[in-house]
């Protein structure tokens, strides 16, 4: 990957592609990348969709190799929701497809002159950019449909739904995946937003004719891939539980620890959460059959396949396997048990091109402002279906939770930087409220997974009900987190590494294998460090500075039963994180 494609979608005669040497963004993949060129090329302080913010998508350092879980795509821009940099990773196939064709980034540039609207071909040949007006507002699954009858069935494809035309502030990126569906998304921060302010509606790459790219030393790389694998086989959470349950399998244990925001953060139960369990989903699929139902890959080459297919009660696909955090939004935190409710919603999200985490939580606060009732399954299908019409109601809802708040009226809106939380609650997990408050992009699970900690074991144990050893805990995770997401690896894989010595270090083979290097596990760190240096940097500028790294005040304020205790990390703690 030595080359980035720039496109420029602003250029005099209409779009311009060019490819440029990767230059001083050399030795740089998935997220460290996308960061470096956000911070150094896009103006702070210019409007997430306007023509001086750019949308920079990046395979990772291992990505469109033999690597096993190698296949994650980094997507990056200034966020329509947060303000701030943003960050959003999927599965799917695209990365290692970007990855063969020898691509470090595509970068999209400027902004259309009318509302023209675009589809972008990628293949060993180079770039065709075609103007394609008849893709106007269809939803991801007719879209895809319609360029697999034009481009083939062995191509991926890159797209915006009509949430992302309309440029809300919760579209997400859509990702086909093995099976050409668009069910694979970059979903937080509006990075659809972005896409659709540049007029690209579908990016196909077509990696027909490339190889897997090569190592420098293949015999190391084969060895270290191999230990890789046997590590993560043999680790009871990517080995046996995610492969069984997915990451639904979460559901049963962290409602057990009294941490499972319902209705809108009130309880941290749900009484009926038994009947959207991972438990309950397994055997619902299992039951219903078909291809890929309760077990299945989100990529070529992920061997832990925490994914599935979710088939209706009469045996016709709908949507995929919904994961931990959709069932929550859409279940627990809108008081709905209903798993094939739940599933429509995320047919419809992944349709219209919509973060699942923002719109459960913001139909959650649209519930509370009385616009459904909480439990209403139909009357959340309604408020989802309000968006992709693009009604003065949907435009609201489709523009997350924290407008959505401030327009009803609300005060309980779970939001740090305008971003939703997910499905965790900050009083009943401290450690992960540390990771929203102070995370560079909004509340975010992922930027430093605490829940693996305060919850699961992995890694060690801090008690999640108090606040001593969250920082540290937060700190640590968001920096591994951030060279993780460098590499093109599922995020899954870090269970596996925190608890397995050798199995980390398999991973820092297979990097210098690979590239020719000697990266020690203090380079590691050192790269995340870096990474997160960039990011804060970026949003100081932009305007978000330690007064932002906050949870809503209500957290402080209201005790979540069952354990009735708030949030109890002190700000100037918080102000510490970053400290190293």
């Amino acid at each position: 990957m030595d080359k980035i494609l720039r496109i420029d979608m602003s250029a005099e005669g209409g779009p311009k592609a060019k490819t440029t040497p990767v230059g001083e963004y050399a030795g740089l993949g998935g997220r460290a990348l996308t960061s470096a060129i956000v911070s150094k090329e896009v103006p702070p302080l210019s409007h997430p969709i306007g023509a001086n913010n750019k949308l920079v998508i990046a395979p990772g350092l291992l990505s469109g190799t033999t690597a096993a879980m190698s296949g994650r795509l980094s997507v990056g821009c200034k966020s329509p929701l947060t303000g701030g940099i943003k960050e959003a990773n999927a599965g799917g196939q695209p990365s290692q497809m970007l990855a063969r064709l020898g691509y470090a980034a595509v970068v999209l540039e400027g902004k259309g002159k009318d509302n023209t609207l675009y589809k972008v071909l990628i293949n060993k040949d180079g770039v065709k950019i075609t103007p394609d007006n008849s893709l106007k507002m269809l939803g991801n699954y007719d879209l895809v449909e319609k360029l697999k009858a034009e481009y083939g069935q062995k191509v991926s494809i890159l797209s915006i739904g009509p949430a992302g035309e309309m440029k809300m502030a919760s579209a997400s990126i859509a990702c086909t995946d093995m099976e050409m569906r668009p069910t694979r998304h970059a979903g937080r921060g509006g990075v659809g937003a972005v896409m659709g302010s540049k007029g690209v509606k579908a990016i196909i790459i077509d990696d027909s004719g490339t190889k897997m790219r090569s190592p420098k030393d293949p015999e190391a790389f084969k060895d270290a891939t191999k230990r890789w694998v046997e590590g993560l086989r043999k680790h009871p959470v990517t080995g046996q539980g995610l492969p069984a349950y997915g990451t639904n399998v979460l559901t049963n244990v962290i409602n057990e620890a009294g941490a499972y925001p319902t209705k809108n953060f009130m309880w941290g139960r749900f009484d009926t959460c038994s009947k959207i369990s991972g438990e309950t989903q397994a055997a619902v699929e299992n039951e219903r059959g078909g291809e890929g139902s309760a077990t299945h890959g989100c990529h070529r080459g992920c061997i832990i396949r925490c994914s599935g297919t979710f088939y209706d009660k009469d045996g016709h696909y709908l949507t995929k396997q919904p994961e931990y955090e959709t069932v929550w939004a859409h279940g627990g935190n809108c008081g709905i048990d209903d798993l094939d409710s739940i599933a429509m919603l995320d047919r419809l999200d992944d349709d219209f091109g919509l973060d699942t985490i923002e719109m459960g939580a913001t139909v959650a606060v649209a519930m509370e402002a009385g616009l459904a009732k909480f439990g209403d399954a139909q009357g959340a299908i309604n408020l989802v279906k309000e968006v992709g019409k693009g009604t003065p109601l949907g435009r609201v809802l489709g523009n997350g939770a924290a407008v959505t708040g401030k327009v009803f009226g609300v005060e309980r809106v779970p939001v740090v930087k305008g971003q939703a939380m997910p499905a965790y609650d900050p009083r009943g997990i401290q450690g992960i409220g540390v990771t929203y408050a102070t995370s560079t992009m909004g509340a975010d699970h992922t930027a430093g997974y605490a829940v693996a900690t305060n919850i699961l074991g992995v890694g060690g144990k801090v008690d999640p009900l108090k606040p001593e050893g969250q920082i540290d805990l937060s700190r640590n995770l968001q920096i591994a987190t951030a060279a993780i997401d460098s590499t093109g690896m599922c995020l899954f894989v870090a269970f596996a590494a925190m608890d397995q010595p050798d199995t980390f270090q398999a991973l820092i083979d297979m990097i210098n294998a690979f590239h020719g290097l000697k990266l020690t596990a203090n380079d590691v760190t050192e790269l995340g460090k870096s990474i997160l240096k960039n990011e804060r940097e970026f949003n100081v500028k932009a305007g978000l500075g330690a007064e932002h790294d906050r949870v809503p005040e209500f957290f402080k304020r209201e005790p979540l039963p069952p354990h009735n205790i708030t949030f109890l990390v002190k700000d100037g703690d918080l102000d510490k994180v970053f400290n190293w």
